[in-house]
């Protein structure tokens, strides 16, 4: 493997890590908004009966 692919030191590495936490980021935000989602459908068909 080479040194960007495993996150290993240097500028590559540096970059690996920026790409990471970027994929982290919307990974953490794919999350929310599936939560928000299932939260806003549950609120629907509680309210819905009346």
């Amino acid at each position: 493997m080479a040194d960007g692919e495993n996150g290993a030191g240097g500028a590559n590495g540096k970059e690996f890590r920026k790409r990471r936490r970027g994929r982290n980021w919307a990974l953490l935000a794919v999350l929310f908004g599936l939560a928000v989602l299932f939260y806003a459908m549950t609120i629907v068909r509680l309210g819905g009966g009346q």
